[in-house]
């Protein structure tokens, strides 16, 4: 099932922002970064697709430092994950 990642460049800014979204009520989960990524700390910010409009509220609210950006993650049996980047707008 796909899912979305934040990926920053910075591990604080990682556990910054997952902790903004945990307060606004939205299921997160600090997982290893995607090395289709291959940028930042290593570190991304998990979330459900479904919460997308509510994490760009957050993100706009809370303006994190070192954003890489934003990305639909979507795993394939036996293949490396389709990676999207996925715009604010």
């Amino acid at each position: 099932m796909p899912f979305g990642i934040a990926s920053f460049r910075s591990r604080q800014q990682v556990f910054a922002f997952e902790a903004a979204l945990s307060r606004a009520g939205i299921r997160t989960q600090v997982v290893s970064t995607p090395r289709e990524v291959a940028l930042g700390c290593g570190l991304s910010v998990r979330f459900a697709l479904e919460d997308w409009p509510r994490v760009v509220d957050v993100f706009r609210r809370s303006h994190p430092a070192n954003l890489i950006g934003f990305y639909r993650v979507a795993p394939r049996q036996g293949a490396r994950p389709e990676i999207t980047a996925m715009p604010v707008m």
